[in-house]
């Protein structure tokens, strides 16, 4: 597989997305954003780095995160039904 500048890869043991600045025969240099802000650049060597397809990775702002709850069409969380059961049991009669 080519990789070329401007390609977004993430490393084939995982991590964030890099940013391919360089290639050569063996490896490419890449640069990213450390969690506090740093810019790092770093020659890493092509067979520990996979494409990926940002795309997929970024998302739409417009969607709901996920957080494992389902909705139903008003918008309202479904109970978990060992939760109902619960509230069911301390309910009195």
């Amino acid at each position: 597989m080519t990789m070329n500048p401007g390609d977004v890869v993430m490393l084939k043991s995982g991590g964030q997305p890099l940013t391919i600045v360089s290639t050569s025969d063996e490896e490419a240099v890449c640069l990213w954003i450390g969690e506090e802000g740093d810019l790092f650049r770093e020659a890493i060597p092509l067979v520990a780095l996979a494409p990926i397809d940002m795309e997929d990775e970024g998302g739409d702002e417009d969607e709901d995160e996920d957080d494992g709850e389902d909705e139903d069409a008003e918008g309202v969380a479904d109970e978990d039904e060992d939760e109902a059961e619960t509230r069911r049991e301390r309910e009195p009669a």
